[in-house]
Formats: C-alpha cells, structure tokens, sequence
C-alpha cells in the first residue's frame, strides 16, 4: 500500500510556493483559497518573509493550501485512486480529510482558517511555547515534563517528543534536561495540543457543526491514536478534539507498518514527514513533493516504475 501524507505546521519556508504558481490554474486555485480561509495565500506562500509566515492564523492555512495544491496537481499526473491510505500530521488532517474524500476542499479552508485565528487568539491568552526534546530514554523523558507541569504534545517517534507549556518550566527543560537529549526551543505561538487550548477546540467545533462530512473512501489514520477512522463525522469530532490532545505520529507510523505500507508520499510543504519515516520506518521508500519537479519521482513510486 503507498500512502499520502500531509505535514503540519512548521514546514513552511519563505516563497515555497512560487514553483507551485507556475502550474496551469494554481494561481486562480489560490486566490480561490484564500477567499476561503481569510489570507492571502499567494503574497504569504511568495513574498512574505519567516516571521509574517510563521504567525499560526497564516501558517496554518499557508500549509493546507500547499498540500491540497500539490495534491491536486498530483491528480492531473497519476490516478489518485491507487492512494491506498491518506493521514496528516496536526493541521495537515483537514487536507486529509479533503483527500480522502470526509471534507470539501472548500470546507477545509474555512475550517484552518477558523482553526489558526482560534488558535493565534488562544496563545496570545498566557505566555506559552513548546521545544522539541531529541534523543534520551522516553520514560525519562516523560517523568521530567510530569515533573515540570508540561506536556508531550507532540510523540514524533524516532526518538522525538514536543513538549508544550509554560515557558519557564520550559527554559528549566533546557538547563536541566533529561540525560542523552537535546532540547530545541521551537518557534511557535504557544502550547499547541495541550489544555491551553480548549477555548480554540470549542470555536472549532461550533464550526464544524453544520459541515457535511462524508466516510473515507481510503484508509484513513487519525492522529489521536494512530488508528484507522471509518466514519466521516467521527473523524471530523476527532480533528476538531485534537486540537488539545497529543500528536500521536508515533502510532500513526507503527499502524502503517502493522497494515503493511510499501511507499510513503508526503505533499508540500514535504521534508519533515519523510524525515521521520526514514528513521521510524526503515527501508520503506518514500517521495517528498516539495515543488512540481517531484511529482515525476512521487508518480514512479506509485506506479513501480522508474523516476
């Protein structure tokens, strides 16, 4: 089974996507998304520098549009229907559920564009960050964040835990830390996917109420468990919850070797994914799409033949 998958937010570099905009149609399906989301998805995705884009109410919606395009693109190239399974990591679920057929794209866009204001709002509330902890035994690991009130907000796997909270506890993470780690301080605006932000998860689903949600036509992962979600509304409840739970991306990669996966193709903004699979899931073949030169080496894994 080859599988797409779709990055979270981070990934985003300054003008990433203008070898996208090159593309027949991409900038009217830009400027169609950016209606969708409230931002202005074509200065941010191309002229917009690291700090204007790392603001969450425009990384995130910056981020799915990217993967939807790319995706989209990808379908112009190869039958997407022989995508076995589909899985995003954090906000990269809503094009997810776009791919696999649970959301309207149009949907998917309103929806991150709601998602990144409540969540910018519910940052800018107390002073919060998260760092990522490289390396060290993970029971350790996790008993230093018990200790210091914070939360593993992030289980990456291959040796990789974000921990989330306030930033004191997390600058006594980085003076002590745990033996055999490193402790990375991470840009972003708060502590994402931990009880900071329950006020975000209730204006998500306010949103959400009234969204058509369909059943995935593939095997879809969720990240709250790493299993497989057959129900449309339900993945769409669970999107919605994990707003304020844990990334489980270490058990999203261990269902996809239990359910045997032969190839793995990260959307744009591609890299971190394929990272972690290279070191999770060792010597299954993966593609990362980060600009259109890659959809050839992406459709060749595919369909099994030569880039």
């Amino acid at each position: 089974m080859i599988i797409a998958v779709f990055p979270g937010q981070g990934s985003q570099t300054p003008g990433f996507l203008a070898p996208w905009l090159e593309l027949d149609g991409a900038r009217e399906t830009l400027a169609a998304f950016s209606e969708q989301s409230g931002v202005d998805l074509i200065a941010a995705g191309t002229e917009w520098d690291a700090d204007r884009i790392r603001d969450t109410q425009v990384a995130q919606p910056l981020i799915v549009a990217a993967s939807l395009l790319s995706w989209q693109a990808f379908g112009t190239q190869t039958d997407t229907a022989a995508i076995g399974g589909i899985a995003g990591h954090s906000v990269g679920e809503i094009p997810a559920l776009v791919a696999s057929g649970v959301l309207s794209a149009d949907d998917g866009l309103r929806l991150v564009g709601i998602r990144g204001r409540a969540m910018a709002e519910a940052a800018a509330a107390e002073q919060t960050g998260m760092s990522a902890v490289l390396g060290g035994d993970e029971a350790a690991v996790l008993a230093r964040l018990e200790e210091l009130d914070l939360t593993p907000a992030n289980y990456n796997g291959g040796g990789q835990i974000v921990a989330a909270g306030a930033l004191a506890p997390l600058g006594e993470l980085a003076t002590e830390a745990p033996r055999g780690t490193r402790v990375i301080p991470l840009q972003v605006a708060g502590a994402f996917h931990t009880r900071y932000m329950a006020p975000a998860v209730d204006t998500l689903r306010a949103a959400a109420a009234d969204v058509a949600a369909s059943d995935p036509t593939r095997t879809l992962w969720s990240n709250r468990d790493g299993g497989v979600v057959a129900d449309g509304r339900t993945a769409l409840d669970l999107l919605v919850a994990q707003v304020a739970n844990p990334v489980r991306w270490d058990l999203c990669m261990a269902s996809f070797a239990e359910h045997g996966v032969t190839g793995i193709i990260e959307f744009s903004p591609a890299g971190t994914l394929v990272g972690l699979a290279k070191r999770a899931l060792r010597g299954v073949p993966s593609v990362a799409v980060k600009t259109p030169e890659d959809l050839a080496a992406a459709t060749a894994l595919l369909t099994g033949e030569s880039a």
